[in-house]
């Protein structure tokens, strides 16, 4: 008996390391980190968004990235690839172990990632993990659960223990992955900005951490706790908050940013929340891309906002989603009898997140809606600012937007859309299924009329002439 106390005091989950001071000059940041990167067109922001769906997603944009290092353009003269091109990348749930691997490893990951983790069964060995005796002591401590398992064996398999703190000092883009808040349903990024909020250092933290609690599937997996410090840390809200709260009872902020700042009011209560339980980053974004979205919100809003994450100097904004979205279809219509308890628990979940998933890309790809929305955000910045609309209008920059989705309903045939539509979300695929996310994510690419105008803004033609 005392040495199954023992064993269970060692089981403990790990905590999260207390921030002291904020500094906003420091830590994993796309504000600081970006401009560093010497490698890539200053005036150029280029985000790559990865979704989720398990080893189907990570294939998926892995195989994006493969046809982006076999990509060359023009740049200031010099031939590149355009890979060298990307700043930032996004992920959730399996998109965020190819966002988070790419930014660790850069070129090694084409030599590894395959082996390493696309064509290992990772659902097997979780599965074996959790039902193995040697392990029912830990499970049975009360904070240490199945993600705590599966973080440790992503550390064996892929990040070798690796922390923020190697991003850091790498020259890769940034990777942020996202979880969600289970008590109010709220992103939370894995970068410094969001860790500020709750007096948290980032730097200490494992990646393999960061992708569990993205990949934190509900009952499948546990939650992932975080420690909650807010308070402590001396933080101050970003200008662009400053400005919204100071819309008149009668005015109408902008929806998102209100959303966000919210959220952030809520994620700073250490008193009513000292722990925040994370779990799958696809229940509020499974694109992605919602980080992205209010990010631009935030800059249309607040000049000084725009200039202190520098963009001004961005001439041109490149967002590629990478969108895993899986087929709807199932035969529940044909049979009197209602789906299980099971089934109905991940449609019911399921649904929402595809259709509002849906509906972001859609948004980010309809010019006509993006013109008015930035129209919208012209006339609230005009009225915060004492300015009118031409002087607001002055105040941003043009940019140049390129927004494309690659996802298989744009694949031709619809015999093999059906195919990858129809393929697992698990994290277990045969090798086969893995080459054929890879290749169809090239070629679609390749097809793709959005990428074609990319490529001839810099100069370039699909065929790399």
């Amino acid at each position: 008996m005392a040495t199954m106390l023992a064993l269970q005091g060692c089981a403990n989950r790990p905590i999260n390391d207390q921030l002291p001071q904020v500094n906003p000059a420091g830590g994993y940041r796309p504000s600081v980190l970006i401009p560093k990167r010497d490698h890539n067109e200053e005036s150029t922001l280029f985000v790559l968004s990865f979704s989720g769906g398990g080893t189907r997603a990570a294939a998926f944009s892995y195989g994006v990235l493969e046809e982006l290092r076999n990509t060359d353009v023009i740049v200031e003269g010099e031939r590149r690839r355009l890979i060298d091109e990307v700043d930032l990348i996004t992920g959730v749930s399996g998109g965020s172990f190819t966002a988070l691997s790419y930014a660790l490893y850069g070129d090694r990951l084409f030599s590894e990632y395959e082996e390493r983790f696309l064509k290992r069964n990772v659902q097997r060995t979780l599965i074996w993990k959790s039902f193995n005796p040697l392990n029912w002591v830990k499970l049975m401590s009360g904070n240490y659960g199945r993600s705590e398992l599966a973080a440790e064996y992503y550390d064996k398999i892929l990040f070798n223990n690796a922390t923020y703190a190697d991003l850091i000092k790498g020259d890769g883009p940034v990777a942020i992955v996202t979880g969600t808040e289970m008590s109010f349903g709220s992103r939370f990024a894995f970068f410094q900005n969001d860790f500020d909020l709750i007096c948290s250092k980032l730097d200490t933290l494992n990646l393999s951490r960061a992708a569990a609690t993205s990949s934190a599937v509900p009952v499948v997996l546990s939650p992932v706790t975080l420690n909650n410090y807010s308070g402590s840390c001396n933080y101050q809200y970003p200008p662009w908050v400053n400005e919204l709260l100071e819309y008149g009872e009668h005015e109408r902020p902008s929806g998102r940013a209100l959303e966000r700042y919210k959220d952030m009011a809520a994620f700073r209560d250490s008193e009513e929340r000292p722990y925040l339980h994370l779990v799958d980053g696809g229940v509020s974004d499974n694109i992605g891309v919602r980080g992205v979205l209010d990010t631009l919100e935030e800059f249309f809003i607040s000049r000084k906002f725009a200039e202190e994450r520098g963009f001004p100097k961005v001439k041109k904004l490149v967002i590629i989603v990478v969108n895993a979205r899986s087929s709807e279809n199932n035969n529940w219509g044909k049979k009197e009898s209602p789906p299980g308890m099971t089934q109905q628990l991940l449609q019911s979940s399921g649904v929402p997140i595809e259709r509002y998933s849906f509906e972001t890309v859609e948004l980010m790809k309809d010019r006509a809606a993006v013109t008015k929305w930035r129209r919208d955000l012209l006339v609230a910045r005009a009225q915060l600012g004492g300015m009118t609309e031409a002087e607001a209008e002055a105040s941003i920059p043009k940019v140049d937007v390129h927004v494309m989705e690659v996802s298989f309903a744009r694949v031709k045939d619809p015999q093999q859309r059906e195919r990858f539509q129809s393929l697992p979300t698990s994290f277990a695929l045969p090798a086969k299924d893995v080459d054929g996310l890879r290749d169809i994510a090239g070629e679609l690419m390749r097809q793709s009329p959005e990428y074609e105008k990319l490529l001839r803004s810099y100069g370039t033609q699909a065929d790399g002439t």
